[in-house]
């Protein structure tokens, strides 16, 4: 009986181990069908970032790929993690340096490197008068979802490391001011990220969640050998950037969903900065903003560099159809649209510091021409001749600044 008993186990272990084989071959068939259906049809996902321990995340050193979320541009991040052509730290001879710090505007995915308005104003800068003799050198620091705050660490982590001459910060207003606040920052909610906060009347670095993230034990397995295999297999394997691009889609989707889709209340940005803060949570923001601004001045000072911010535009802002930005500023109350604008323009007249305003440049050529310089209807990013545009104004307003310093 005993020898019966232990034939049967063996045949019912045997049969078991069978089907767990054909189970597992049939789903790595199915795998291998799947992976080879994603390549057929040309599916991709483009993997650009990676966690960073001073601002939470940053552009990945080496990725590249086709970015075809607003238009279709191949993106080639440089081996310093810059959203742009390779650059030495060590300043060449009788080279001028600028560094640009920003957000998606100045990463610019939208648009070949060439054609993003910090490329636009170094070719041009070339034939100013006051640069003769030097080589001009732009350098691109933007990254996607940066706040001021997170420009700031980066100015302070990695910017000085290249010597520049000059820095230029883009603000979206749209979203910058919101972003600089940790109460109101609901796009970013719940990721480990830096702010800064007033405390005893100083403004300084709020950083906890994102220390307890640098030291957690995911964050210590993403830096080693196994994260950055992984890393590599996302990069290489199209089944894992379909689950990336899913589980990115469903957080869109569950976070956008009641979100108005009019021109002017755009996924992402707040139309609140339009109107003079009426409660202290936004007015906190601004004054958030403006001590970023200014911390961000005196540090520019201190290591002998200009200091120029180029208050960038929104769709609404530039769109080409007077009427349609009539009703939206009636829907908020107000006369224009610039207020963001106005401020850091008199933020700068009183603490010193030049200040370029590119809105309302933008809406004039707009409504002359008719053309969209957001996305191809009007809506998103600066498109190539947004780029174009406040490229060529970047450039005179800092040939101005030196011509006036010589």
């Amino acid at each position: 009986m005993r020898n019966g008993s232990s034939f049967r186990n063996g045949t019912g272990k045997t049969r078991l181990a069978a089907k767990l084989l054909t189970i597992l071959l049939g789903l790595g068939v199915g795998l291998l069908l799947a992976e080879v259906t994603l390549r057929l049809i040309g599916f991709r996902y483009l993997n650009l970032y990676q966690e960073d321990q001073y601002v939470g995340f940053a552009l990945r050193p080496g990725a590249e790929g086709w970015w075809t979320k607003e238009g279709e541009t191949y993106v080639k991040i440089s081996s310093d993690g810059m959203r742009d052509r390779e650059h030495s730290k060590v300043k060449p001879a009788d080279t001028l340096r600028i560094a640009v710090l920003g957000d998606s505007f100045a990463e610019a995915l939208q648009v070949p490197v060439e054609m993003a308005f910090w490329a636009v104003a170094e070719q041009r800068l070339q034939g100013c008068k006051a640069f003769a003799g030097q080589k001009i050198e732009v350098i691109n620091f933007g990254v996607s979802g940066f706040s001021t705050g997170r420009e700031l660490l980066t100015l302070r982590q990695r910017v000085w490391q290249y010597s520049p001459d000059v820095v230029v910060l883009v603000v979206t207003t749209s979203n910058d001011i919101r972003d600089n606040s940790l109460a109101l920052d609901q796009e970013y909610a719940g990721l480990a990220l830096p702010y800064f906060v007033h405390k005893d009347g100083a403004l300084v670095l709020e950083e906890s969640l994102l220390k307890a993230r640098n030291e957690s034990f995911k964050s210590h397995l993403m830096k080693s050998f196994l994260g950055r295999s992984l890393n590599w297999l996302r990069d290489r394997i199209r089944l894992i950037g379909l689950i990336d691009r899913s589980r990115e889609a469903f957080h869109n989707y569950r976070e956008r969903k009641n979100t108005p889709r009019s021109i002017g209340d755009e996924p992402g940005l707040s139309a609140k900065v339009y109107v003079e803060p009426g409660d202290p949570v936004w007015a906190e923001a601004w004054r958030i903003t403006d001590g970023l601004i200014l911390l961000m001045r005196d540090e520019v000072k201190a290591h002998g560099a200009q200091f120029l911010i180029v208050t960038g535009s929104s769709s609404i802002q530039a769109y080409p159809n007077p009427a349609v930005r009539l009703d939206f500023m009636r829907s908020l109350g107000i006369g224009d649209l610039f207020y963001p604008d106005r401020r850091i323009k008199a933020l700068g007249e009183r603490e010193g510091i030049e200040v370029l305003n590119v809105a309302l440049m933008l809406q004039e050529y707009a409504d002359q021409n008719r053309a969209f310089l957001h996305g191809t209807n009007g809506v998103g990013h600066w498109n190539a001749l947004g780029h174009r545009l406040v490229g060529n104004r970047v450039s005179e307003k800092l040939c101005e600044i030196a011509s006036t310093k010589r």
